[in-house]
């Protein structure tokens, strides 16, 4: 998403930095991953949640 030219939907997901990943769980954000990241990084924090 563009947030400059979509201000609205970045402050209703309390976006504060780019780029942010929101990981959501029955509509609740559950893990938040914000700024720039190797590929490995993610990875590893989003196994943290998978079953």
């Amino acid at each position: 998403m563009d947030a400059d030219a979509n201000p609205v939907t970045p402050a209703q997901y309390r976006v504060t930095g780019l780029p942010t990943m929101n990981l959501y769980y029955k509509g609740e954000v559950v893990r938040s991953i914000v700024g720039v990241r190797p590929k490995s990084a993610i990875l590893t924090e989003l196994s943290e949640h998978t079953a």
